[in-house]
């Protein structure tokens, strides 16, 4: 567990704002955003999200169909998709690849916690709340 990771899983789970979020990753360096965006991926990935969690997710991110990282994710391929997203290089885009990533994280997480963690589970981020 680490500082980054922790604020990531906070904002997934609405303990935080999102204006906060981007206020912090705004003031990244673009090295600091890429690996920001990777670890988001990451935990996308880890969380298990699927295809079909796309269209909320865009809805939550606030993005309009059009905006380039709400197209990838709506093309399949979640880990595929999830990668590309993450390498967007513009800040306009990255900072859009940010809250969609985000919105990804907390559907699959969200969905993971109700499955398989709803009876108590060990992940340091499901006890956010009660710290």
């Amino acid at each position: 567990m680490n500082e980054r990771d922790v604020l990531l899983n906070e904002l997934a789970q609405g303990l935080r704002p999102m204006s906060q979020g981007l206020e912090w990753f705004d003031g990244l360096g673009r090295e600091q955003q890429s690996e920001v965006l990777l670890s988001l991926r990451h935990h996308c990935v880890q969380a298990r999200a699927v295809t079909e969690d796309a269209p909320e997710s865009i809805r939550r991110a606030g993005l309009r169909p059009t905006h380039t990282p709400a197209v990838l994710i709506s093309r399949g391929r979640m880990d595929e998709q999830l990668g590309k997203i993450a390498g967007l290089a513009p800040l306009d885009e990255r900072r859009k690849a940010f809250r969609l990533l985000i919105a990804v994280l907390a559907i699959a997480d969200g969905r993971r916690r109700e499955r398989f963690c709803s009876g108590g589970c060990s992940h340091w981020w499901h006890r956010l709340s009660a710290a």
